[in-house]
């Protein structure tokens, strides 16, 4: 049984005196749902806090800051690494769903500025009425995702194969400090400066991305725009092999073809990723309907993907999907060919069906945080150069052979997507599905509706065991492979190994800003946690 009180009154009062008590959440059940990602949970934080503008949000830090609480920002939710869970019962969460204001969108200098707590699903709806779009433009997880939150722990997905993460469309920010204090980056920081620009001296918006709120909790964000492309087309690829698919994904990738691409192991293929239901396949369909320049085109477009339906996962074992796009016709046309060209060399084309649906509705319910049986689900990624994309492939097999009477016994069984970012870099993410109970964050975030349609388990410790020894073992991989990650949260090794004077850099910086490490304990590989100055 969860205690329904809290450690410190005093500072509850206070947090209600600056937001109001309906927005200083102190209930069992919400400092549960709170306290818990995809994955699991740690510490309860104590209360859970919903500013409504930046002011507020100021004046939460440094009450916090000033009474020796820990501030835990959160976005949208949708991470795995315990990225905005609390470490010490005297933390408060940040829920940043509040400051959800798009404050500008300048057609003219081609950047709009958000709160935090908008999500890319919402900004990308506002910027196609002005036939704009950010170059990286969200995760599939849009839908929840926000632009705070991929802007502390990272992000990729849509627009990542020409444009690279998320971090690279940031311009400046607004990020508030461990004393309440507001630092601008980039030419905002200018006299009499516009968010416009990002590289103005030393780049300080770079500071601030993808350090999991250890350094200060993101306010407002400026992202740059560009002209939204009027044109798509999509094509499918099956392979024999995972060298004949990595091999062709960083073939198209070097040339810089695709704005959307990921691919699929056998597992995923037949999995959570092929799961359709009849209401799902309805939304898809009539987005692609909606998205086509006529209802000629549209009609057509929904014949073949009928004719279609899930066939193009049935000849080959791994497959790759590709988007591309242009301000003409001609233009994704000519790319398309060019994809198909590549990947003649390596495999066969198959049916379009899942990137002409991903184009049409990219942004997903976030129903894959349960497996195709309701199984629960962790995912997990490692970043890297082409040339090491064979030895992580051998050493995932090897692996994997090595624990698999033990994942059988368990139930517990691995997938794996892949990606390429930009012309210079591979992903691979790796995931677990094992037969669990739900948690309270499944059970809030999934609709009832769909919750039916799953089988349920009972608590299974062991599996679950099972996975946290798999996923340390997959990370020393990464580390074996040299791979980095976005997502470090309070998961990934961003500290061990990290040559000694770019951490004692990073251990000063976080010293000089939060001198007392109240912002966000144990992010970034625990960064000052044992060295408090």
């Amino acid at each position: 049984m969860l205690a329904t009180d809290t450690s410190n009154t005093s500072i509850v009062d206070t947090l209600q005196s600056i937001v109001g008590p309906a927005h200083v959440l102190t209930s069992a059940e919400d400092r549960e749902f709170y306290g818990m990602d995809v994955y699991r949970s740690l510490a309860l934080p104590m209360a859970v806090v919903q500013p409504g503008s930046v002011e507020e949000l100021s004046q939460i830090v440094k009450a916090a800051t000033d009474a020796g609480i820990s501030v835990v920002p959160r976005g949208g939710g949708a991470s795995y690494t315990d990225g905005y869970l609390p470490m010490l019962e005297s933390s408060i969460s940040v829920d940043t769903s509040r400051l959800n204001r798009i404050v500008e969108v300048n057609a003219t200098d081609m950047y709009a500025v958000v709160e935090c707590g908008v999500t890319w699903a919402e900004l990308d709806a506002e910027l196609k009425k002005h036939g704009l779009r950010a170059p990286f433009w969200g995760p599939f997880s849009g839908l929840k995702a926000t632009i705070g939150g991929s802007t502390s722990q990272g992000s990729l997905s849509m627009g990542s194969g020409a444009y690279g993460t998320s971090s690279e469309s940031v311009l400046s920010m607004e990020v508030v400090l461990a004393n309440g204090e507001i630092i601008q980056t980039g030419a905002l920081a200018a006299h009499n400066g516009k968010p416009f620009f990002r590289s103005y001296g030393p780049d300080l918006t770079g500071l601030f991305t993808c350090d999991a709120g250890a350094l200060g909790v993101k306010a407002r964000i400026s992202l740059r725009l560009i002209k939204r492309p009027a044109f798509k087309a999509t094509c499918s690829f099956g392979f024999e092999d995972y060298d004949a698919m990595t091999q062709c994904l960083a073939a198209v990738a070097r040339e810089n073809l695709a704005d959307i691409n990921w691919g699929l192991d056998p597992a995923l293929q037949s999995g959570q990723l092929a799961r359709t239901s009849a209401a799902d396949a309805r939304r898809a369909a009539f987005a692609v309907f909606k998205n086509s320049r006529n209802v000629f085109e549209g009609a057509w477009r929904l014949l073949k993907l009928a004719v279609a339906g899930k066939r193009f996962f049935d000849r080959y074992p791994y497959s790759a999907h590709f988007v591309v796009d242009g301000p003409a016709k001609a233009v994704p046309a000519a790319k398309a060919n060019l994809v198909r060209k590549i990947a003649g060399q390596y495999g066969a084309e198959i049916a379009n069906t899942a990137p002409t649906v991903i184009a049409a509705m990219p942004f997903i319910p976030l129903y894959p945080i349960l497996g195709p049986q309701g199984e629960r689900w962790v995912p997990q990624h490692g970043i890297m150069p082409f040339s090491k994309m064979k030895e992580i492939g051998e050493k995932l097999k090897a692996f994997y052979a090595k624990h698999q009477e033990r994942m059988d016994a368990l139930t517990v069984y691995p997938g794996t997507m892949f990606m390429t970012v930009s012309t210079h870099a591979f992903l691979i993410e790796p995931v677990f599905y094992w037969q669990d109970e739900r948690s309270a964050y499944h059970k809030r975030y999934l609709p009832q509706d769909y919750l039916d349609t799953l089988p349920e388990y009972p608590a299974n410790p062991k599996a679950r065991e099972l996975v946290a020894e798999l996923r340390e073992g997959i990370i020393e991989l990464f580390r074996e492979v040299g791979a980095i990650h976005m997502q470090a949260g309070k998961t990934y090794p961003y500290l061990r190994g990290r040559q000694p004077t770019a951490k004692q850099a990073l251990e000063d910086i976080k010293r000089s800003l939060d001198p007392n490490t109240l912002m966000n304990p144990g992010a970034l590989d625990g960064l000052n946690v044992d060295n408090k100055g």
